[in-house]
């Protein structure tokens, strides 16, 4: 019987710093699994600096190294897209290349991927070298996510995970552009396995990832799993009506009683300011979605591919060494 593969899937852009340490704890893990063929795919998601040279350089050593390296930057989550369309394992790993998660890990996960587990996860315990201002927002990101979306997604839970093929191809399965992928690991559904770790700080270089990028991932998550924003418009318009109907019979009442009233601009235009805001806010969440479907609707390809070095069959003009190729997702 041919052994199982597991492919590593390591997304990176602009890791120089880190690769070195992270391929030699990748190889230390590699040398602690017998029963499965390795492959370590790196995703080069448009980086400016030597990452891509320091990975060739690693494959010629090195043939379980395998690499992807896209047109541009299209983002990590687009990035974990295209890898789930060229990765061949049958378990398949996912992890950061800044070693805040230790691969090691990865052996657990497969003892119960062995158990008939599909998405085996680890959740965060504690995020060492990250502010409180990042823990905070996370965690209250994570609250408000759970309660309007009804898919229950994992809190403290990043991409860290190990993934049987049948979960690969569901996560292939989507088409869309904006993507949350720490959704669909959710919305996918099989059977899950959580696992508690304490979270490393950064082996070398600096994050990637800043407030604003943050900010537009969670908009992303929110907006691609609920339409509580929108009913939440819906119910604002209608309790401010409601409120502004009850304040004109008022004003009605108090006029055919006391007469008419000249004093009252400072109220009208503080009614006035308040409903503009309402209006403005529910426009700026009819946008957010509007705008998806404009980005949907066009069919543009996910990503595309310049150069893949790996076993993959996905194009058939592909050499598994060194040819260049351009495609896109599925």
């Amino acid at each position: 019987m041919r052994k199982k593969t597991l492919s590593i899937i390591i997304p990176m852009y602009n890791e120089e710093e880190s690769l070195p340490f992270l391929y030699n704890r990748l190889t230390g893990l590699a040398d602690n699994i017998k029963d499965y063929d390795i492959e370590f795919l790196f995703v080069n998601d448009g980086s400016k600096d030597n990452s891509l040279e320091i990975v060739k350089q690693l494959h010629k050593v090195d043939k379980r190294v395998c690499y992807l390296n896209l047109s541009r930057n299209f983002g990590k989550e687009v990035a974990m897209g295209a890898a789930f369309d060229y990765v061949t394992g049958d378990a398949v790993a996912i992890i950061d290349a800044d070693l805040q998660d230790p691969p090691e890990l990865i052996i657990e996960m497969l003892k119960y991927y062995e158990e008939g587990y599909d998405d085996v996860y680890a959740k965060r315990r504690s995020r060492d070298g990250e502010s409180w201002l990042k823990k905070f927002t996370s965690k209250a990101f994570y609250k408000v996510l759970q309660a309007v979306s009804r898919v229950p997604i994992q809190k403290d839970t990043g991409d860290f995970r190990l993934l049987s093929r049948r979960a690969i191809e569901a996560l292939k399965a989507f088409p869309e552009k904006q993507r949350y992928t720490k959704g669909m690991f959710s919305l996918i559904g099989f059977k899950k396995k959580e696992i508690l770790f304490d979270r490393d700080p950064r082996v070398a270089g600096t994050t990637k990832w800043n407030y604003f990028k943050l900010i537009d991932l969670a908009i992303d998550g929110i907006v691609s799993f609920t339409i509580a924003p929108l009913r939440i418009a819906t119910f604002l318009g209608l309790f401010t009506g409601i409120g502004a109907f009850a304040y004109m019979i008022f004003i009605f009442v108090r006029t055919l009683i006391q007469g008419v009233d000249v004093p009252g601009y400072a109220s009208t235009i503080c009614i006035l300011l308040f409903v503009s805001c309402v209006q403005l806010i529910s426009l700026g969440i009819i946008g957010e979605y509007l705008g998806r479907i404009f980005i949907e609707v066009k069919g543009r390809p996910l990503y595309f591919v310049e150069e893949y070095c790996g076993k993959s069959a996905i194009d058939s003009s592909v050499d598994s060494d060194s040819d260049i190729a351009i495609s896109t997702a599925k």
